[in-house]
């Protein structure tokens, strides 16, 4: 079985920066590597939704209102994905989570909270 653990938020001042590191474990390199993987987000009373994703091969995908300001990569050799996260908003508050297109069980997530 997937777990998930994702690490790395905190309270940070509008404009500042954070870096989300997510880990894989229960899964074999070769697996992780071929999955697309994302960072997702959810605030109070909100959905939970995607934020952004990378593919196997390193293609990336955006939602409108982070482009620009985050962006997210992987090493395939830790199963680990992360979230450079820079002019940050207050809007960016939410707790932070990783999965393989929701098909895997979700971690604790991280929480990010942003501060006006």
């Amino acid at each position: 079985q997937v777990q998930l653990v994702e690490s790395g938020g905190g309270l940070v001042q509008a404009g500042g920066s954070l870096r989300l590191s997510c880990a894989a474990s229960g899964i074999s390199r070769i697996i992780f590597s071929i999955k697309t993987m994302g960072w997702y987000r959810q605030a109070p009373g909100k959905q939970r939704e995607l934020v952004a994703d990378i593919t196997s091969g390193g293609s990336t995908n955006y939602q409108d209102s982070v482009k620009g300001r985050f962006t997210i990569s992987r090493d395939n050799a830790k199963n680990t994905i992360y979230l450079q996260m820079n002019s940050l908003k207050p809007e960016d508050t939410a707790v932070y989570y990783c999965n393989a297109a929701r098909n895997w069980d979700w971690g604790q997530g991280t929480q990010v909270t942003v501060s006006s």
